[in-house]
């Protein structure tokens, strides 16, 4: 093992395996440090699928790096030897005029992007298993899907490995400081240097970055749910498009059925639980069941059988719920990938290009000016 690196990567779930595999696609000596495993369920990066969709209500500037992590996607998983991207259509939909339906067609219009407007009535006849409220107005794009998360993760570390990256699991950092031109980091079991370095630390960036994230991301308790399938032949892939929706009860996603038995879904923000990764409740109980049950028996009634699973991941909020992707201000040598905000793991591999781009270069060809993390200054009077 050595203790000399080009650069360092802290932690090893969906955007530092990613990152990790692109440095040293690049040739770079790469070290990973992971405090836990290679895949793990303690943070953001877990839970069988994960969605991916290009109408992107959040902001239209998302899109190009969608198209471009639908790419890299793809390769990966030709490189593997796996299926990691399942491409079933997106279901984005909300009242008229709402956020989520308006955004999305604005994402599509603007980057001429696939898609048909349904009202309620006629995402029913195309995809029987939904039941949404009567006024709702829906935008169905073909290229959405899922991805598996912990095969990506998987994936983009073996990638790594085999091109000569070390990756230490159990192994977590206490800390780290610039020197000159470079980094030194240490764990309980040695201190490694290098010239860069990469933190990609999802819930615990608060607790690595130090006081430039105090605020900025702020981690989050969420719940999954698995519920029994009365009509299974519903809720294929190939009959049940991913969805986002806003309803009276909230904004809730969901999936096919996939790997395991159960119709996936949960609500964005939960029950609303800020927490420290360290002390979460990491058990789901029946107020998590209450507030998810209510969604599926009004709307997908073929679907809300006895529960099945569920599971709790975290959230990592900016205030603006866009992500934190930078230098650091002070440390050239420091580069963050943070706030997530719930929607971030579609976006893995190609958030490891940049990361690699901006350990490599200060800069990257991506458009990232949305995440970057001046739009927190302080305004001047």
């Amino acid at each position: 093992m050595r203790e000399q690196y080009d650069a360092i990567v802290v932690g090893l779930g969906g955007m530092g395996s990613a990152t990790a595999y692109h440095l040293a696609s690049r040739g770079q000596r790469v070290l990973g440090l992971e405090r836990f495993g290679i895949p793990h369920s303690m943070g953001s990066s877990h839970g069988v699928t994960r969605i991916i969709r290009l109408a992107y209500y959040e902001h239209p500037a998302y899109v190009p790096l969608l198209q471009r992590a639908f790419d890299l996607w793809r390769s990966l998983q030709t490189d593997f030897g796996e299926q990691l991207l399942f491409v079933t259509g997106s279901i984005d939909a909300g009242p008229p005029g709402g956020a989520v339906f308006e955004g999305s067609l604005e994402s599509c219009r603007l980057h001429g992007l696939s898609h048909e407007v349904l009202n309620s009535a006629q995402v029913s006849d195309r995809f029987p298993a939904y039941r949404l409220p009567s006024d709702t107005a829906a935008l169905f794009q073909p290229d959405g899907g899922f991805l598996l998360p912990e095969r990506c993760v998987v994936a983009h570390a073996n990638a790594a490995r085999a091109l000569g990256a070390d990756l230490h699991t159990g192994e977590p950092v206490r800390g780290w400081e610039a020197r000159g031109d470079g980094v030194r980091v240490w764990t309980d079991t040695a201190t490694y240097t290098a010239e860069r370095l990469v933190l990609t630390v999802g819930a615990w960036a608060r607790e690595l970055v130090g006081p430039l994230l105090q605020g900025l991301a702020e981690p989050e308790r969420q719940v999954l749910i698995w519920l029994g399938i009365r009509r299974p032949e519903l809720f294929t892939p190939a009959r049940f498009p991913v969805f986002n929706v806003l309803v009276p009860e909230g904004r809730f996603y969901g999936f096919p059925e996939w790997s395991v038995p159960g119709f996936k879904f949960g609500k964005y923000h939960h029950l609303a639980e800020q927490v420290d990764p360290d002390s979460i409740d990491r058990v789901a109980n029946a107020a998590d069941e209450a507030a998810l049950r209510i969604f599926a028996e009004r709307y997908f009634p073929d679907a809300a059988g006895a529960t099945l699973d569920m599971q709790v991941c975290m959230f990592t909020n900016t205030p603006d719920e866009h992500f934190i992707v930078d230098v650091h201000p002070e440390y050239p040598q420091v580069s963050i990938a943070a706030g997530f905000s719930g929607h971030g793991f579609k976006f893995c591999s190609v958030i490891g290009e940049i990361m690699a781009d901006l350990a490599l270069d200060g800069a990257t060809c991506h458009n990232i000016d949305l995440f970057r993390l001046r739009r927190f200054a302080a305004t001047p009077c």
